[in-house]
This record gives C-alpha cells, structure tokens and sequence, in this order.
C-alpha cells in the first residue's frame, strides 16, 4: 500500500483538500480527506502544496521526442512515452496520418502490438488508435497527402480494423463525403468514436452525420469550413450543439487566443477537449522531422510543410495553463478538458478520475499547472527513472 498526500486533490470534478489518496498495486483504493481518516502504517509520498489530479490523456499526437507513431523502429514508442509522462501524460491515443493503404495498415499492426504488449510500463500507455484519414476531404486535408486519400468505405475500413485487432477507439471523418453516413454508423456499432474533421461540410451534412451517430469534433476551426454567419458549416453545428464535445489546439498559433475563448465559452467544462497534434518535433530543438511519410520544417514553434501547419509541438500540460490564461478557466476545469472528457469522449475506462477502483494515474501540478511529478500505475515516475 502506498499513501499519497498533498494541499489538493482534483476528480476533477470535485475538489478535496488536505486529501489522503490510498494506492494498492496499480489501483486507487480509497479518498478520504485526512480529517476523516487516520494515516494509515505504510510508505507514504507527501507532495505538500501540490494538486493531485489525474493523470493527463492525449488522444491526437503522432508523436514526440523525435519519434513519430507510425515509424517502425521499436525505440521509437518507449521515447515518445518516456516523454509524456514528463509532461503529466499518462495515457494516449497514437494518432495515424494519411498514407497509402499498405502503409497504414503496416502502422496499425504495429501500434495494435504496442497497445497488446505487457502492461507493466511506468510510463504512459497506448489505450487505443485514433485514425486519421484517409477518409478526409481534399478541400479541407491540410497536410494529408492528396493521392492517398480515398472515399468513406467500410471494406476498406474493415481491413483497418483487422489490422489494428479491433484496437482504433476513434476515427476522423469528413462527413460530406458519399459513404460517409454508412461508415460512421458501422464505426458507432463497433463503438468507436466518431470525430468530424477535415471537412468542408455544410450545416446540413453535419447534423445528418450527428444523426447517424457522430459526436465529436477533430481540432475545431483547422481543416474546417470557416464559420459563415449566413453559412454556418460544420462549425456552427459544433459550437452550438451542446450533445457534442469538441477539441482544440490550444496553442495560441492553431487558433487565435481569442478564438480560443469563444470555444471554450460555447463547449464549457463539459464538453471542451485538449488536444495537442504533436508531432516527432516536440520536445526537440527547430530543424527537420517525419511526420507519417512528410517531412516537415520546425522553426519558432511552428511545424510546417510547404508552408502549412503540420501538427504542432505543443504538450498537453502546456494546454491545460494556455486555456487557464486564454480563457480565464480555473485549475479543475482547464484538467477535466484534459483527463475526465476525453476519457469519456472515447469510452475510456478507469482513467481520467481520481476515484476508488480507477488505475493510479496521477499528475502532481502546481496551482498554476506546472508539472512537479507523474505517477503511471502506482508508480512515481521521474525521467530515465521510477521509484
């Protein structure tokens, strides 16, 4: 048994002060405030003025550390997932980019094994696969190279998911596209979840997707149609439409920090999602990296390829203080758009709360959101190192 005490502890829903956090194995065994229960006899880990929250999940990142999710070298997982759990990140989906069939279906196999492979690791775990594309919009692909897109089919959607062993949690669609009503509800009868993105879509094609079953949006306002006031687009139906939740690219070059806090007024608490879109180059000095099969340029904080945005190098924890600055957001809800929402936006169980029975996830933050420690399943991590 391992006690954990500190100032606060976040759900996030909920805040505890003085909190007493009971860790048996690799699981939450019990919350109690430490006026209402008794230090029991065994280690226990004092973090004193530091927020307990739970561990930090990033469902769209292609990479980080130099390494990218679809590459083959078996390092190249163990340096992204060292370097998450850096940042607060304790779970995460890698996130596929465009590329011919073959190649894509070679990267799923290769993340199914990694999501399959012992569950011993002290730092974060692949819980899942967020494919994105091919079934995506040429108008709106940003970077996604154009030749290997193709057109929603749930054949060839078939083949993925035997590919990936049933292990794609989430898929990007552009819901205007003929067969995109098809492939989304077969995604929702195998319980992935549905994200709208890289879509020229109208008001109208949006809300048939919503219908059929989609019920989230991929970083909003990028590779989207821009929000007409006459023309609403896709973006009218996800700022508007309280059954979605959405993500964002909180990074103030993605979008505009102003824009930042419209979303984060019209989604609130409960249906706002943090995401990053990191790329290999995070965590890494500006110069040349992959990205899937592109190569992109890193210089100032910005990753381009032939002068479009492609990806970023922005880490979760970084979001969770920029929505606190954009958008004038408290600790506990800039966290939940971080841990509880997109655990629950992609049917993620037993992370992303701090309660009795989940795994041991936590992050140990400062009041303003600075990382001070990470535990990964019970486990205190520290870079090249646990305790």
């Amino acid at each position: 048994m391992l006690a954990i005490t500190a100032k606060t502890l976040l759900t996030p829903v909920d805040a505890i002060n003085d909190p007493l956090l009971l860790i048996d194995d690799s699981t939450i065994a019990e919350i109690a405030s430490r006026a209402s229960r008794a230090l029991p006899k065994c280690r226990t880990v004092d973090f004193g003025d530091a927020v307990l929250a739970p561990g930090l999940i990033d469902i769209h990142m292609h990479g980080a550390a130099g390494s990218d999710v679809m590459q083959s070298d078996p390092s190249t997982f163990s340096n992204i997932e060292r370097f998450l759990s850096t940042h607060g990140v304790t779970s995460y989906l890698p996130t596929t980019v465009t590329a011919p069939v073959d190649a894509t279906l070679a990267a799923l196999e290769r993340l199914a094994a990694r999501i399959e492979s012992p569950s011993d690791r002290t730092s974060a775990r692949p819980l899942g696969i967020h494919l994105e594309g091919p079934f995506i919009s040429h108008a709106r692909r940003g970077v996604h190279p154009p030749e290997d897109l193709i057109p929603p089919s749930i054949q060839v959607f078939e083949r993925f998911w035997q590919a990936s062993r049933g292990q794609i949690r989430m898929i990007t669609i552009a819901p205007e596209l003929d067969g995109a009503l098809e492939l989304i509800a077969e995604a929702i009868r195998r319980e992935v979840c549905v994200s709208l993105g890289h879509s020229d879509a109208d008001l109208a094609s949006t809300r048939a997707a919503v219908r059929a079953g989609a019920h989230h949006a991929t970083h909003t306002f990028n590779a989207m149609r821009p929000l007409g006031h006459r023309d609403p687009g896709i973006i009218g139906e996800v700022l508007s439409n309280s059954a979605m939740s959405a993500d964002i690219i909180a990074d103030g070059i993605h979008v505009d920090p102003a824009v930042v806090k419209i979303f984060l007024s019209a989604k609130g608490p409960d249906a706002t999602v943090l995401i990053t879109d990191a790329t290999a180059a995070t965590g890494m000095p500006d110069g040349r990296y992959q990205l899937g099969s592109l190569n992109i340029e890193v210089k100032d904080g910005r990753c381009l390829a032939n002068g479009v945005l492609a990806g970023s190098v922005l880490m979760l924890d970084r979001a969770v203080r920029n929505v606190m600055e954009f958008g004038s957001w408290e600790l506990r809800h800039a966290v939940q758009a971080a841990t509880l929402n997109p655990a629950r936006t992609t049917g993620l169980n037993g992370v992303g709360q701090l309660a009795a029975g989940c795994r041991a996830d936590i992050v140990v933050m400062s009041p303003s959101g600075e990382v001070a420690n990470t535990i990964v399943g019970g486990k205190i991590f520290q870079a090249g190192a646990t305790a």
